[in-house]
């Protein structure tokens, strides 16, 4: 395995170890500290989404037409590093939404320009290089909501504890950022002057982006599932375990599902991801929520590696396609967050849950009739 994915995998390790640090509990000081309601959850959900996917497609298609890698991908964590640390500073659920806004535009810089690094230097073994990189991806997720779930148990569940954890992120991000700058190589390209884009080439690939589009607007959030699970009756404390089981259902299937995808094609993983997805929404909908947990992790790490390999398979113009993907993921989850959001405070959290599984279902006999036989 080329050592430019095994750092990436690294950089992403310690970076998600943060985000993890201040998503794990981000919710609960939302919605349980600052006293705000799901609504206003759902609307920082769908600023920070929107301008996490949104902005992909500006800098996947700069990265194309101005052959710029490497620099987006050190500036983008860069601004994620020092802006994660600035949640200790909010009073109102409007400042979180702006820090997490600034934050996320760090993770648009950066993103389609990753996947295409990771692309070139995996070659023809697409899904094992982003299947590995994910796994490291988690895994940092994983120690981050550890590091939540310590921090919690043993020394409270105040408000300066949570802030505490918020200035904390510093290290890792920074950790990152030196990974990133030192031991990651920018893509060789052979000439440096612009290119000239044709996305027409591209448009065979949109129909099967779009249904995905579609499940993740009905689709919950992990923010969501969090919430869910206090609901049910979950402490604050034991919270992130769940999160650790979500992260950790992900780390040990990365790797198996990159396998797969190369093995029997993007579809058929595609496929089991979308029945995943479904289990994982009516499992919280029934209370089983460590089996939801469960299942939305391998909705998550499946969909996510099948839709990273077909692109860096299929696409002409790989940046901009990674960018138009996450670009079409921002805008509707961030919709569906905030429709989610409204009907979970005005009608109740069943009600929400009944939206969103009878949408994903719709979504699913779509794909089955417009997508599965097609080649």
């Amino acid at each position: 395995m080329n050592k430019n994915i095994i750092y990436l995998g690294l950089v992403s390790f310690f970076t998600d170890m943060a985000s993890a640090m201040v998503t794990t509990i981000l919710p609960l000081y939302v919605v349980y500290i600052l006293k705000d309601g799901v609504d206003k959850l759902g609307i920082i959900i769908a600023v920070a989404t929107f301008i996490s996917y949104a902005f992909r497609i500006v800098f996947g298609i700069v990265s194309d037409k101005y052959q710029i890698v490497k620099p987006f991908v050190v500036w983008g964590y860069l601004i994620s590093a020092v802006t994660k640390p600035l949640l200790a500073f909010t009073n109102t659920w409007q400042e979180v939404a702006l820090l997490r806004a600034t934050e996320r535009i760090g993770k648009a810089i950066r993103s389609a320009t990753k996947d295409r690094l990771i692309s070139f230097y995996s070659g023809s073994k697409s899904g094992k290089g982003f299947g590995i990189h994910k796994m490291l991806d988690i895994a940092g997720e994983m120690t981050g909501a550890i590091i939540a779930f310590l921090v919690l148990f043993y020394i409270g569940k105040n408000i300066e504890v949570f802030k505490g954890l918020f200035l904390a992120t510093l290290i890792p991000g920074i950790i990152a950022v030196i990974l990133v700058i030192f031991f990651v190589d920018d893509v060789p390209y052979t000439k440096k002057e612009q290119t000239k884009l044709d996305l027409s080439k591209d448009k065979k690939l949109l129909s099967f982006l779009f249904i995905y589009f579609g499940f993740m607007f009905f689709m919950f959030s992990n923010e969501f599932f969090i919430i869910k699970a206090k609901e049910a009756g979950f402490s604050m404390t034991f919270i992130p375990i769940l999160v650790i089981l979500l992260n950790f259902t992900q780390t040990i299937t990365s790797y198996y599902f990159g396998i797969m995808v190369d093995k029997i094609g993007t579809k058929k993983i595609m496929t089991l991801s979308y029945f995943f997805g479904i289990i994982s929404m009516i499992s919280i909908y029934f209370n089983f929520i460590i089996l939801g947990f469960i299942f939305l992790g391998l909705f998550l790490v499946s969909s996510l590696n099948s839709i990273r390999s077909f692109i860096s398979i299929n696409a002409e113009n790989k940046a901009s396609v990674y960018g138009i993907f996450y670009g079409g993921v921002a805008i509707n989850s961030s919709f569906g967050a905030i429709i989610i959001g409204q009907i979970w405070e005005k009608l109740g959290e069943k009600s929400a849950e009944i939206f969103s599984i009878s949408g994903i279902c719709i979504i699913f006999v779509l794909y089955l009739i417009f997508n599965i036989n097609r080649k």
